[in-house]
């Protein structure tokens, strides 16, 4: 009788793990930032007769995956288990800009370092914070820094630093998401304008006839 017993303890114990195992798991959700079109209408201003390369944007290893992370004000931080980004956002970020930078007409030519094309210009980009900030009003807070480099030279040229508190309509993690495209669109628009802004005041030199 006791190892009947046993046996059956075991029976219902082996099934309630496989039923539990086997139970719906709860489904990720998955987030992306707003890529923008194409744009078919001549450029609001003059074009600058450069060749961009854009460089991979790096950061610590929490924006390098695709968990959506959240912090206080007390150097804290965390990650979501089920809400995450469609792509690392080092990776969004970076394909949103290239993007924005091309559609925007204003530069000759605007390429990818991986695209093995020749630039005259390299530009780069430090993530420094991508998150969720709780408080007394609940922020999604972008830090970005820029830097331009001369292919030629190595030299640094410019540099640009960016951060912003959007803060966020809804506490929930979509209304996060939101705010966080709504500050990296802000992020790009500001890059750009300085960007322009630089070439404008530093006119680049045509280059010397092949000899």
């Amino acid at each position: 009788m006791k190892i009947g017993y046993r046996r059956a303890v075991a029976l219902l114990l082996l099934c309630a793990g496989l039923s539990a195992g086997c139970g719906a798991a709860r489904p990720a959700r998955y987030y992306e930032l707003t890529v923008p079109r194409e744009k078919e209408t001549d450029p609001p201003g003059p074009v600058y007769e450069v060749r961009l390369l854009l460089g991979p944007i790096v950061a610590s290893h929490l924006y390098r995956e695709d968990h959506i992370v959240y912090g206080t004000t007390t150097e804290q931080m965390g990650t979501y288990e089920y809400e995450r980004w469609a792509e690392p956002p080092t990776e969004m970020i970076h394909e949103v800009l290239l993007r924005e930078l091309r559609a925007s007409g204003r530069f000759r030519e605007v390429h990818g370092v991986r695209s093995n094309l020749n630039g005259d210009y390299l530009l780069l980009g430090r993530l420094y914070d991508f998150k969720e900030m709780t408080g007394a009003q609940l922020m999604a807070r972008l830090t970005i820094g820029y830097e331009l480099r001369d292919v030629k030279t190595g030299t640094t040229l410019w540099q640009h630093f960016y951060s912003y508190d959007e803060p966020v309509d809804h506490k929930n993690v979509a209304a996060v998401v939101a705010a966080l495209d709504q500050n990296v669109q802000r992020s790009i628009a500001d890059c750009q304008a300085n960007l322009e802004q630089y070439f404008a005041s530093h006119p680049s030199k045509p280059d010397a006839p092949a000899q």
